[in-house]
């Protein structure tokens, strides 16, 4: 039997990933520090489905207390999830949980992997925040990657040393740059869980700017599908990818389908535009497309309505 690990495995994205391998009747060890960087009760949460599968192994501990030589030595796969997320979170004092977490962390793994031939594949989850403010929309994979905030320097330094040690040490590294991320299991920090928790406790919400802002949103399955993937197909070997959900309007038109969604109106209150966000983000996925056969399936409308059925199970 197969045994993959997930870091960040009680995270968003990190615990989708890990249920629908488990059902795949793959082995998971899943990692997770629960720090306390967003509410742990719901990272807790997350993990409860998950333990009821019997070949799941659930490892509580930080990336870098871990002798990863020896953990990856029956690992075909490893999805490494975990990260310290988060745009706004990464100017000031707080910057060095985003150099430990996001570089560290990362070199940690792959230091261990060095000595490992037996190890399949490694999928680094990477951001669409290492674009900054792309020059191109849709934007490719071949544009010279330019952060525009802290945490897109540490998302990209943690992908190029996936390249280093892939042409060091032939680790076989993969990364998937991930587009705004949605769905089910949505961290509390992020705008679509803000906006639904707003508008069911009849607060205003917090439009960053002018609203004309646009976003290449990504339902959570499509990422699960990706990522998957990543992890079989050899042609991803040494390579990135945009994942994006082709879904990309503006902060405005979002709120307009989530008033549909939700039969009700969003109460508004514009504050100054955040430094670090990036202006637009728009994903050419033909590389996907080509290579992991990966195509979106989930539509904004029909993603937004499964979250918003998730939120109000959460607040009601």
């Amino acid at each position: 039997m197969s045994t993959h690990i997930v870091t960040g495995v009680a995270g968003f994205i990190g615990s989708h990933l890990a249920e629908t391998l488990l059902k795949q009747d793959i082995t998971v060890i899943g990692i997770d520090q629960f720090n306390d960087y967003y509410d742990p009760q719901l990272k807790e949460k997350n993990v409860v489905n998950l333990q009821q599968f019997d070949n799941f192994k659930l490892i509580k501990a930080d990336i870098e207390e871990l002798d990863w030589q020896e953990l990856l030595q029956s690992v075909d796969i490893v999805y490494h999830q975990a990260a310290q997320a988060g745009v706004r979170a990464s100017w000031g004092k707080g910057f060095s949980d985003y150099t430990t977490k996001n570089i560290n962390a990362t070199q940690i793994i792959l230091e261990g992997a060095k000595q490992v031939k037996s190890l399949k594949r490694i999928v680094y989850a990477s951001s669409s925040s290492i674009y900054g403010n792309a020059a191109t929309m849709p934007t490719p994979e071949t544009l010279c990657p330019d952060p525009v905030s802290p945490y897109g320097i540490t998302k990209l330094a943690g992908e190029r040393l996936c390249w280093l040690y892939h042409q060091n040490f032939d680790v076989p590294t993969t990364a998937l740059r991930y587009f705004t991320v949605y769905g089910p299991r949505h961290r509390p920090d992020m705008a679509f869980h803000k906006f639904f928790k707003a508008a069911i406790e009849d607060d205003a919400i917090s439009i960053y700017g002018d609203g004309q802002q646009t976003r290449d949103y990504t339902y959570i399955s499509d990422v699960v599908a990706a990522n998957i993937a990543a992890g079989s197909v050899p042609g991803a070997v040494g390579e990135p990818f945009n994942i994006g959900g082709g879904s990309r309007v503006t902060l405005m038109e979002l709120l307009e389908i989530m008033e549909k969604v939700m039969g009700r109106p969003i109460r508004k209150d514009y504050v100054e535009k955040a430094k670090g966000d990036a202006r637009h983000t728009s994903a050419d996925i033909t590389k996907a497309q080509k290579i992991l056969s990966y195509s979106p399936q989930i539509s904004l409308k029909e993603g937004l309505t499964k979250e918003w059925e998730w939120i109000q199970t959460i607040y009601k």
